[in-house]
């Protein structure tokens, strides 16, 4: 697949500087002498560009938790004072230059650019040449006149003239409620905030401070959409964020004080439950932990802005997520890959421990744990934070375990990524975007995590708990079960080390009905995995210095023919792949530990060691419990089993 054209921006806090844009009017006609600055513009959220949309109206989420009681209007003068910023246009305007707009042509993603109109701003707003709702919403969002915008502003009249008929067609050829369409619900949001940076830009280009009476349909539209949003509220989660800071603009815009308080209270309403106490939000992505992070900030600076005092819950909250993020921060200084997530670059937040993760420890405050547990499903945990070897020489991992899988999550409960020696040791299948094809099915189920499948089993989105766990110096330890499928329990059990660096796994399943039991291990795309011997494989990119050595020790369960399988860039089934963002497909090796039978037990073993070191061990028993003793690169260490199954490392 082509390479990603349109990723995540990455931006520094949701309260950074505003910035005031000046366009040249590039084809269109010279602005007029008297030639405006412009208008201010907020800098871009980290947020999803290229699809977000998949076929079907949003998830409502209801707030679960009690609601902030801390916004709260300032004083009269203050509101009356406000404003609210133009937003901006999420980068959907940048493959749409004013030329392309004077010509009714709409360009977003990997697609080709598309004449929409008849040249003179007469839309054909049933357009969707490429059968794909994504680029139907974006098209509904107007976030592609974003340029003609900025033009229309600093005087250019005829991008005015030209990006007004369009908006003004939408409104015309899309009356209240258009609930029936939707792409133009779903995108309502986003065209509320560029209705109001129209606005904006009408007012700076005509030099004006009063709307004139020709474009009173806009104010108009303003309001269909509050009424809109009023009536629909997408509950506590980002889309209902974005559209209470979007209400509240037009609250702002238009001195509506019912728009803004309803908005204040949505917020209120949602800010409890989208980031939770410890921190971690609902949306079982790290990728959108890190875009709510940012938005939370905009709808303070919203707030502050347009005369509300925020408060401290939502800054509070946003700290608790901040330290989230520092720990979900591997040691390559990227967020682990869980979810509907990019492989994306953690952001340098000015004065929160995630800053320190994100600048690979150059910067900002070291963070105050070393392992993170949250009730929300995830253990981060990492060997150090870079004081006693090089940072990105640190080990570090993630487990997934917690409440069934919800909006942004996949089914990838108990599944671990791990970083050591400076690159990825195990992955996810990674974001294939919200096309509902097979690719999405893929990502999003059980077979592209790191965890024991039951392939024969239809999928049940277990809760998951995490049952026993232990927190040393050198070793952690963690149990998790579930019920993954029909008359199917499992029980997953982790040790990871420090010093050798290395995790180990025992997955254990029982069922009613004949399964087959597969543990999978992830690889990353850049090596080339082997199977060495009937326990062992290799895995290393050529010509590096680490290789990883994946092997199964035979525990309470003698090792079968073909009870080691490497598959990659496999596509029937689809398995052996890793979207590191959503339009690039990279094959993969993933290494299978199989079973079949009515229950099973697999113990294994994960080393990244120096490719020229390998690995010797050797097993006894002590009474009840299981000691293998390891030798990694020349350092010994012995594990031990327990007859209930507790992992733990002898001193």
């Amino acid at each position: 697949m082509s390479a990603k054209l349109v990723g995540w921006i990455a931006t520094a806090s949701a309260a950074a500087v505003v910035a005031t844009l000046v366009i040249t009017s590039g084809s269109s006609a010279a602005p007029s002498p008297g030639r405006s600055a412009g208008i201010a513009v907020r800098p871009d959220l980290p947020e999803p560009k290229v699809a977000q949309f998949s076929a079907g109206r949003s998830t409502v989420i209801k707030p679960t938790a009690a609601p902030a009681t801390d916004i709260k209007a300032a004083s009269t003068a203050l509101q009356a004072a406000g404003r609210y910023t133009c937003p901006g246009y999420s980068g959907i305007d940048a493959p749409n230059p004013v030329a392309n707009l004077l010509k009714d042509t709409f360009t977003w993603s990997t697609f080709a650019p598309y004449q929409v109109g008849d040249g003179n701003g007469n839309i054909n707003w049933r357009s969707n040449p490429y059968s794909n709702p994504s680029w139907y919403m974006w098209f509904h969002s107007l976030r592609w006149l974003g340029k003609g915008i900025s033009a229309a502003a600093t005087g250019d009249t005829v991008a005015m003239d030209h990006v007004t008929a369009i908006a003004k067609d939408w409104v015309t050829d899309n009356p209240y409620s258009w609930k029936s369409d939707i792409g133009a619900y779903e995108s309502t949001m986003h065209r509320t905030n560029v209705l109001v940076c129209l606005r904006q830009a009408v007012l700076a280009g005509l030099a004006q401070t009063t709307l004139p009476p020709e474009y009173d349909w806009l104010d108009q539209a303003l309001i269909d959409h509050a009424t809109f949003l009023t009536a629909n509220w997408s509950g506590a989660w980002n889309h209902g964020t974005d559209e209470s800071i979007a209400l509240f603009g037009v609250g702002c815009t238009l001195d509506r004080a019912d728009y803004k308080q309803t908005a204040q209270d949505r917020l209120a309403a949602g800010i409890t439950t989208s980031i939770d106490p410890e921190g971690a939000t609902n949306e079982q992505s790290t990728g959108y932990a890190q875009f709510n992070y940012s938005l939370w900030g905009r709808a303070v600076t919203v707030l502050q802005d347009c005369g509300v005092d925020p408060g401290t819950t939502i800054t509070e909250r946003r700290a608790k997520l901040a330290e989230w993020l520092a720990l979900a921060t591997n040691s390559l200084g990227k967020l682990h890959q869980i979810g509907d997530s990019e492989l994306m670059a953690t952001g340098q937040f000015p004065g929160t421990s995630a800053e320190y993760a994100a600048s690979l420890g150059t910067k900002g405050t070291v963070p105050q744990q070393r392992v993170g547990i949250y009730s929300a499903g995830y253990v981060f945990g990492r060997t150090g934070w870079g004081q006693t070897r090089p940072f990105s020489q640190e080990s570090t991992y993630s487990i997934r375990f917690g409440p069934s899988r919800a909006l942004h999550g996949h089914s990838d409960h108990t599944g671990i990524t791990y970083t050591s020696r400076g690159r990825d040791i195990l992955i996810t299948g990674g974001h294939a975007g919200y096309q509902n094809d097979a690719w999405r099915t893929w990502t999003k189920g059980q077979f592209s995590a790191s965890t024991m499948t039951t392939p024969l089993s239809a999928e049940k989105y277990p809760a998951t708990k995490l049952t026993r766990s232990n927190i040393a110096a050198t070793s952690e330890f963690y149990e998790f079960k579930d019920v993954p499928g029909a008359g199917i329990n499992r029980t997953r059990a982790v040790l990871v080390l420090k010093d050798p660096d290395l995790i180990v796994s025992l997955d254990r399943a029982t069922s009613t009905t004949a399964q087959q039991f597969q543990t999978l291990w992830h690889l990353p795309s850049d090596q080339k995995a082997t199977v060495y011997s009937r326990t062992t494989a290799l895995a290393m990119k050529p010509g590096d210095t680490t290789r990883t050595i994946l092997f199964q020790v035979p525990y309470k369960q003698a090792l079968p023919p073909g009870a080691i399988l490497i598959k990659q860039g496999q596509t029937n089934p689809i398995q052996g792949w890793h979207y590191p963002n959503i339009t690039t497909r990279n094959p993969a090796p993933t290494l299978m530990f199989a079973r079949n039978g009515y229950a099973a037990s697999i113990l294994s073993f994960i080393v990244p060691a120096r490719a020229t070191r390998g690995v010797t061990y050797a097993v006894r028993t002590s009474g009840t419990t299981t000691i293998i003793d390891l030798t990694v690169a020349g350092t010994r260490t012995s594990i031990g089993i327990s007859a209930g199954g507790s992992l733990y490392r002898i001193a």
